[in-house]
């Protein structure tokens, strides 16, 4: 059994619909990142950046209990876990992986900030707004190209990449982003969200998560508390 300790976000929901794609037992237990509980010894002991999802595979690589942070790793462990979704060739795991990486080191950091300055800032920084929406166009623009080439983000097959990169794509409007200028995004887009697994993996705790309006959550996630330390 897979003990998940997640919240309903585009990077918990990577983790929930690869386990639901890879048809694993699990269970997820709802870490409220809006009432600090990212911040508990309990969470930490598993995740030291404070930041979900984190897992614990009961049944390790080597018969003993692991523990797992950062989604892009998990989704890594999950694929070598059961073979899938991450292509056995060298040249075919490695494409894979750098779309990985694209992820995490872009369409991730970089949407989120979108929806920060966007969204979530107590003022309106016109120069943030014009700079993370431009960048999320930007990457939203690579990957129609590289969607134009290919049925999917690292190729011909369904993989890890598309399960990392999707959910970050459900939010396009709050990031400033016309879906019908990147075609082939939308095409992706529309397939991969007509998996079951998909579907399944996106309400994931969904009924847990509440809207982010009151001034305590917005002070656990984005003031004093979340640089303190834990």
């Amino acid at each position: 059994m897979i003990q998940v300790y997640s919240w309903a976000t585009p990077n918990g929901h990577k983790v929930h619909i690869m386990l639901e794609e890879c048809g694993l037992p699990y269970r997820a237990h709802p870490i409220d990142i809006g009432a600090g509980a990212q911040f508990t010894s309990e969470f930490l002991s598993i995740s030291p950046n404070n930041k979900i999802p984190a897992i614990v595979d009961e049944d390790g690589p080597d018969g003993k209990p692991i523990s797992l942070f950062e989604s892009g790793a998990i989704l890594v462990y999950l694929a070598g876990k059961t073979g899938k979704l991450l292509p056995d060739d060298v040249r075919g795991k490695y494409e894979a992986l750098q779309w990985l990486m694209f992820q995490m080191g872009g369409v991730g950091p970089m949407l989120g900030q979108a929806h920060h300055f966007r969204i979530y800032a107590p003022e309106k920084i016109d120069y943030a707004i014009k700079r993370y929406t431009n960048e999320a166009r930007r990457l939203y623009n690579v990957l129609d190209k590289r969607l134009g080439e290919a049925a999917y983000v690292a190729g011909d097959e369904y993989s890890i990449a598309d399960i990392a990169i999707w959910p970050w794509l459900r939010s396009w409007k709050n990031q400033g982003v016309a879906m019908a200028d990147f075609p082939n995004v939308a095409r992706w887009f529309e397939t991969i969200e007509s998996r079951p697994a998909v579907q399944r993996g996106v309400k994931v705790l969904a009924d847990a998560r509440k809207p982010l309006q009151d001034d305590r959550a917005r002070e656990i996630l984005f003031g004093a508390t979340q640089y303190a330390k834990h």
